[in-house]
């Protein structure tokens, strides 16, 4: 899979199109943010706690017959970087 533009950068997360349609990646950050999105700090594993957490979510709902729902992996942070480098070099 490879990343293509960036679709959507929010306060937690950015959401990346990939070579497949059917597939986009989102990457969670560890920014922490208050009053209006000012960036304060960087909490350490945040994103990837966010990101367990979604993947959890839609499993449980994928079990549950719910039609529509992502098909949740988890990049490592080496193959999110691998990932992100070679957008950057296109």
């Amino acid at each position: 899979m490879e990343l293509r533009q960036e679709l959507y950068k929010g306060k937690a997360k950015t959401v990346y199109a990939t070579d497949d349609p059917h597939f986009l990646v989102m990457h969670y950050r560890d920014d922490v943010s208050a009053f209006d999105g000012v960036k304060l700090a960087k909490l350490p594993l945040k994103g990837e706690t966010n990101n367990k957490i979604n993947a959890y979510v839609m499993g449980r709902l994928a079990a549950a017959g719910i039609p529509g729902t992502l098909r949740a992996e988890q990049l490592s942070v080496a193959d999110f970087a691998r990932l992100a480098q070679a957008l950057a070099d296109a």
